[in-house]
C-alpha cells in the first residue's frame, strides 16, 4: 500500500490508491453520486483501514459552511433541556451536522455573550431557548445583521418572525388545572415562575381554567418563585413552606416544573403531612420519564411536553433551512402536551 501509516490521508491518496478520480471517492464519502455498489464498498473499506477523517477546515473554506449548529438553552443541567439537545444532536450528526450547546444561565448578557461566540465560530445555524424578553433585543439584530437562520425552542418572543417549536404553556396550565380539578380538588396553588413568559403563560392557564370551572381564584394561593433549575428545588421548598401556612391550606399545588415539585414534596412531607391525601402535586417536564433523575419519594404527576417531537421538529426546521439555504416560514408549531398520572394526584 502506497500511503504510509501515521500520514494525513487526504481524498487524493485514497483516490490514487484505487485508480479512481477524486470526485468518486468525495461522492462516495458524502454519499452523493451514482457510483456501483462495488466501488462504494472498496473506498469505504480503504478509508476505514486508512482512518481517513476529512478536513472540516478546508471543506468550510469550500462550501462556505461549518456544519455547526449552535444551541443556547438557559440550564445545561436541567434535565428538559439536556433530554431535548442529546436529541437534536442525534438528528442533525444523521445529516453531517454538529450541535454545539451553550448555557445561558438565565442570563441575557451571557446568552448575547455566548451568541456572539457561536458567530465567531461561524455556525450554520442557531436553535435558541432564548431568556430575552423583547424582539428589539440585540440578540435578534445581530442574527439578522450575520444572515444565520435560527428557530426559537420552547420560548417564543411575541412580534419576532422567527420559526417556533414548543408545547404552548397556557396549554400546560390548563392540562394541569383540569387534571386536578377532575380529581375533585377545591383549593388549587400554583408555584410558579417570575420573568420567563413561560411562567406567566402556565399562570394564565392556571387561572383561566379556574374561573372556567366557578373555582375561586385566590392571590394567597399563588407563590412566584426567582429559579425553575439549579436553585428551583429550594425554591420550591420555600414557596410550600408558605402555602403550608395558608389558612384553609391548599388541598392541591400545580408546580412550575418537577423541580420545584421536588422541594413542595419535601416539605409536604418535613410537615407530616400525606400526598395526595392531605396535599396533591402536579409538575411538568416529566423528568421521571426524561432520564434516571428522579428524587421523589412519592412519584410526582407530571405534564410530559413530549421532548422526542420536540427534538425532531427543531431538527428537522434547521435541515430544511441548511437544504434551501434560507430562513423557513417562521411559522409556530405547537406539540400538544400530556399528562403522565403518578401517585401524587
Amino acid at each position: 500500500m502506497s500511503v504510509r501509516t501515521g500520514k494525513s490521508v487526504r481524498l487524493r491518496d485514497i483516490a490514487a490508491e484505487l485508480g479512481v478520480s477524486v470526485i468518486t471517492v468525495s461522492n462516495v464519502l458524502r454519499d452523493r453520486g451514482r457510483v456501483s455498489s462495488q466501488m462504494r464498498e472498496r473506498v469505504l473499506k480503504l478509508a476505514k483501514e486508512l482512518n481517513y477523517h476529512p478536513d472540516l477546515t478546508a471543506r468550510s473554506l469550500a462550501t462556505g459552511r461549518t456544519h455547526l449548529v449552535g444551541m443556547v438553552v438557559p440550564d445545561l443541567l436541567h434535565p428538559f433541556f439536556a433530554a431535548i439537545g442529546k436529541a437534536i444532536a442525534a438528528h442533525l450528526r444523521e445529516r453531517g451536522y454538529s450541535l454545539v450547546l451553550c448555557s445561558s444561565d438565565e442570563d441575557a448578557v451571557i446568552e448575547l455573550q455566548e451568541v456572539e461566540s457561536l458567530l465567531a465560530r461561524r455556525i450554520d445555524a442557531l436553535v435558541l431557548a432564548t431568556v430575552q424578553r423583547a424582539k428589539s433585543s440585540r440578540v435578534f439584530g445581530l442574527l439578522q445583521k450575520a444572515s444565520v437562520p435560527y428557530v426559537l425552542l420552547d420560548r417564543q418572543i411575541p412580534g419576532l418572525k422567527a420559526p417556533f417549536i414548543g408545547s404552548g404553556d397556557r396549554r400546560i396550565g390548563e392540562l394541569a388545572t383540569e387534571h386536578l380539578i377532575a380529581r375533585g380538588y377545591k383549593r388549587i396553588a400554583h408555584i410558579g415562575l417570575l420573568g420567563p413568559r413561560t411562567g406567566a403563560g402556565r399562570l394564565d392557564g392556571y387561572t383561566a381554567t379556574l374561573k372556567q370551572h366557578a373555582c375561586t381564584v385566590d392571590p394567597k394561593y399563588v407563590v412566584l418563585v426567582e429559579s425553575a433549575d439549579d436553585r428551583g428545588e429550594d425554591c420550591g421548598h420555600r414557596a410550600m413552606k408558605k402555602l403550608i401556612g395558608v389558612e384553609p391550606r391548599p388541598d392541591a399545588v400545580f408546580c412550575y416544573n418537577d423541580i420545584i415539585a421536588s422541594g413542595a414534596q419535601k416539605a409536604l412531607l418535613e410537615a407530616g403531612l400525606k400526598i395526595p391525601e392531605d396535599t396533591a402535586l402536579i409538575g411538568v417536564s416529566n423528568l421521571a420519564g426524561l432520564c434516571l433523575w428522579n428524587s421523589f419519594q412519592v412519584p410526582i404527576t407530571s405534564v410530559d411536553q413530549n421532548v422526542s417531537r420536540l427534538a425532531a421538529l427543531t431538527a428537522s426546521a434547521i435541515l430544511e433551512m441548511q437544504d434551501r439555504n434560507a430562513p423557513v416560514a417562521p411559522k409556530r408549531v405547537y406539540v400538544p402536551p400530556r399528562i403522565v398520572v403518578r401517585d401524587s394526584t
